[in-house]
């Protein structure tokens, strides 16, 4: 084992314990690795276990300076414990951009009796982590962005469409069917909008990929001279490997071969699917739009139902802003915090300019 350098000879018990909550710590997060990996196949399986078998020669490490196994063994971190009972249930891209930010704050930076090349474990770690977390993040990007875009569009938009009419001294009921006017409509152009969106990246995209449209003609071209070359050229290759190329290809077709043609499929999925995307960026606006007006379709009216709204609509924003900044390896509080800032602002513009121009409700 590496030589120790910066901690006392003999451990004090505070050194013990600290020393303790590591091993323990170490252990749970192998377990996470290993529940994560009975979920996958492959390359993944085989990544996740070897990030198990790394914190587990951590663990042998503070087993060898504790002297063996401690008769009393702290509680894992709560962090931990929580990672590990969602890799049990999810295994999903959740759990690894959680497993990500853990890695992220690894406590070995200011502690003596961890080895440099602990501490460097955990920074690769966190690449890796954030490597296995980019797959499930480009199958998610395309809906995700959809539904949460839906939902915090929903949610302003209608907030603060209530918020404002309710400023203007209208009454509950205009205010209940203005805020439902307000949904539906949102909700069917973000939908409408989305699908328009996905549908012509994906048209565009397809444009630009090759053809197999003068494949009839290739056997007809000479090997000498031919136009083939200037395909490969117009798509990026020099004069002499396209030359090259198309020599090949021709070759091939006179031996009644056609080329295989590579599909833009990554491309394609982080770009996502029209209707899926449709239907979620539909639903999801619906989902948020519906929270500012629940006061009023519980009955309240007036200051109540905009404190009450206030607080279903904080809440709200702070979990959609928490969701994207663990998806995207960010921090969860900051983000939550400028959803927030964000839709309280847009919505106080509103409540400020209904008061402004308020009508009677006499």
């Amino acid at each position: 084992m590496p030589a120790l350098s910066g901690h006392p000879t003999t451990p004090t018990p505070i050194d013990r314990r600290r020393w303790a909550q590591y091993l323990v710590d170490e252990r749970a997060e192998a377990a996470v690795y290993e529940q994560l990996a009975r979920r996958r196949s492959g390359e993944e399986r085989a990544i996740l276990l070897s990030l198990a078998e790394a914190e587990g020669r951590h663990e042998s490490h503070w087993l060898q300076l504790l002297g063996g196994e401690p008769e009393k063994l702290p509680s894992a971190s709560i962090r931990t414990r929580l990672l590990g009972w969602m890799a049990g249930r999810f295994g999903s891209v959740f759990v690894l951009a959680l497993a990500q930010n853990a890695e992220a704050r690894s406590p070995y930076d200011g502690e003596p009796a961890a080895t440099a090349a602990m501490r460097a474990d955990e920074k690769i770690h966190h690449e890796v982590v954030r490597g296995l977390a980019a797959k499930g993040r480009r199958r998610l990007s395309g809906t995700f962005r959809a539904a949460v875009f839906g939902a915090n569009d929903g949610l302003v938009s209608n907030f603060a469409l209530v918020l404002g009419i309710g400023a203007a001294g209208v009454s509950p009921h205009i205010v209940l069917l203005t805020g439902i006017a307000g949904l539906l409509a949102g909700a069917l152009s973000m939908g409408a909008g989305e699908f328009v969106s996905v549908r012509s990246q994906r048209e565009l995209l397809e444009s630009t990929e090759p053809s197999g449209f003068a494949d009839a003609g290739l056997v007809d071209l000479d090997i000498d001279a031919n136009e083939l070359a200037l395909v490969y050229r117009a798509r990026g290759m020099d004069e002499a490997a396209a030359l090259e190329r198309a020599r090949s290809v021709i070759e091939d077709a006179h031996g009644g071969s056609l080329p295989v043609r590579a599909r833009h499929g990554e491309a394609h999925e982080v770009v996502g699917g029209a209707w899926r995307a449709a239907l979620s960026s539909f639903l999801f606006f619906a989902s948020g739009a519906i929270i500012p007006v629940l006061p009023w379709l519980l009955g309240l009216s007036g200051i109540a139902a905009i404190v009450v709204a206030l607080v279903l609509v904080g809440i709200a924003l702070m979990l959609t802003g928490a969701t994207v900044g663990l998806l995207s390896g960010g921090s969860p509080l900051r983000r939550g915090l400028r959803q927030l800032g964000i839709g309280f602002g847009a919505a106080a513009v509103t409540y400020l300019l209904g008061l402004l121009f308020g009508v009677s409700t006499a």
